[in-house]
């Protein structure tokens, strides 16, 4: 039987390959993990973390204006972006070293520096070479920019959290949920922004009510919302840049942005001299158990392209220990993911769409509710809160819950976990609500929005 240096060896220690590798050493495996930018990945250093505490800082411009509405006289007040990012950065700092601390006391070997695959048993580590007897590729993804003139002018959200300074003006390319996310967070701070998306409205993939609430609430904000547009080329203007629109339209702008996806970061380490199939987009092809075209390697997160987010590749880091290393063959359920979208207001989504509900399932019920919050009722805050339930007409299940409002991501975590268990609209109209409360919208909604959907079946009649 052959000797190996290492059962697994891990190249990437975001999320998924952390989880992955102290897991798997604790039911016993030998680790090594490699990783070449920083301890955590995109989510602790270029992401999630923070991202949110930009949002959490954005936020504090309307919270000084809605204080007047309670009493409150806020002082003169002013912003410093490098007082931000300094501090952002300690944060960070600190949760790199939680991330080393917890693989060394797991008994997981760290090496600081980049990984290449040599062949399927063994794998380049800096200056030195060590085998191991399965290998996982959990290296996430990257920005991608679109080949257009003056591409290598704009930025990504992987320098958006390192900015010498704050522009006064910023146009932001793109319609997925960073895009959006940062749309807000620029405007919270301060900053003219124009948002910049070739489709008819930004969000792809969320139910549409939610799509068009909340582009009502951004524009009411601020946001120059730009549909059905795109940049043709960029080009520099004294201190700023020019973005010229297909359409002919010219915008100057201190600093321009794209937030146009990521793609699989698989490519230049050798997993395709290992002979690892990928997708046209580099996403590498794995089974119901991680496992690649080459037996011996295997691959989570989002470098296999399923779902993008931070808690799904650490449930597939956990599924895959558990299968390899503790004879436990786990399969992750991707079926009603809670998500939220931290844009100005939050959005928060468990289950289905009403678009993809009516694909599979025909007529429903649908509920949904357009309020003001309590907390603005007080303010000068125009913002609104929208809440919806769909619901299948046959067996009374809820299918999907959508939020546009305050900490809608907190309030569809426990939402999620009804909707996992298979809860009824019934069950959400005899749960007693928490009152006042945002999130008691939600057991006491009763009135049914009519199906237009029957209505054209019966007139086709």
């Amino acid at each position: 039987m052959p000797s190996y240096d290492y059962d697994l060896f891990t190249i990437g220690a975001g999320s998924g390959g952390v989880r992955a590798s102290r897991f798997a050493s604790g039911f016993g495996a030998r680790v090594g993990v490699a990783e070449e930018r920083y301890l955590g990945g995109t989510c602790v250093n270029v992401g999630c973390i923070p991202k949110k505490l930009f949002s959490y800082a954005a936020h504090f411009a309307e919270d000084f204006e809605d204080a007047a509405g309670y009493g409150w006289t806020v002082g003169e007040r002013s912003f410093d972006w490098q007082t931000l990012v300094r501090n952002k950065d300690t944060e960070i700092n600190r949760l790199n070293g939680i991330y080393d601390r917890l693989l060394k006391a797991a008994g997981v070997d760290v090496f600081e520096t980049r990984a290449e695959i040599v062949d399927p048993h063994t794998v380049r580590v800096g200056d030195k070479t060590v085998t191991t007897d399965k290998i996982l590729v959990a290296t996430g993804g990257w920005p991608v920019v679109p080949d257009i003139p003056g591409k290598e002018l704009a930025i990504t959200s992987n320098e958006a959290f390192y900015l010498d300074k704050l522009p006064e003006k910023i146009v932001i390319v793109g319609g997925g949920y960073i895009a959006v996310e940062f749309a807000g967070i620029f405007n919270g701070l301060g900053v003219d922004v124009s948002l910049i998306y070739r489709g008819p409205t930004f969000l792809r993939g969320f139910d549409d009510d939610v799509r068009h609430f909340l582009a009502d609430e951004m524009r009411k904000k601020g946001v120059d919302l730009q549909f059905n547009q795109n940049i043709a080329c960029i080009e520099e203007r004294g201190d700023g840049f020019s973005a010229m629109l297909e359409n002919g339209r010219e915008i100057e702008t201190g600093l321009v942005m794209y937030c146009t996806g990521r793609a699989p970061l698989s490519r230049g380490f050798g997993a395709e001299d290992a002979g690892v199939a990928m997708d046209d987009n580099g996403a590498i092809q794995v089974d119901d158990y991680f496992q690649t075209s080459v037996p011996s390697i295997y691959a989570i997160g989002d470098v296999i392209d399923r779902v993008q987010l931070t808690p799904v590749a650490l449930e597939e880091g956990m599924a895959l220990a558990n299968t390899l290393f503790n004879d436990k063959p786990t399969v992750v359920d991707y079926d009603n993911i809670a998500t939220a979208v931290f844009s100005n207001p939050n959005i928060g989504t468990v289950g289905l769409t009403e678009l993809a509900a009516r694909e599979k399932y025909g007529h429903l019920r649908i509920f949904a509710s357009d309020f003001t919050p309590l907390k603005h009722t007080m303010t000068e805050n125009a913002e609104r809160t929208f809440m919806k339930l769909i619901v299948h007409r046959e067996n009374d299940k809820v299918l999907g819950c959508h939020m546009v409002g305050p900490d809608a991501g907190e309030i569809v975590q426990g939402i999620g976990i009804a909707i996992k268990c298979g809860a009824t609209k019934a069950h959400f109209d005899a749960t007693i609500g928490v009152h006042p409360t945002l999130a008691e919208e939600f057991v006491t909604m009763r009135e049914e929005i009519p199906d237009e959907s029957e209505v054209d079946d019966a007139a086709a009649e």
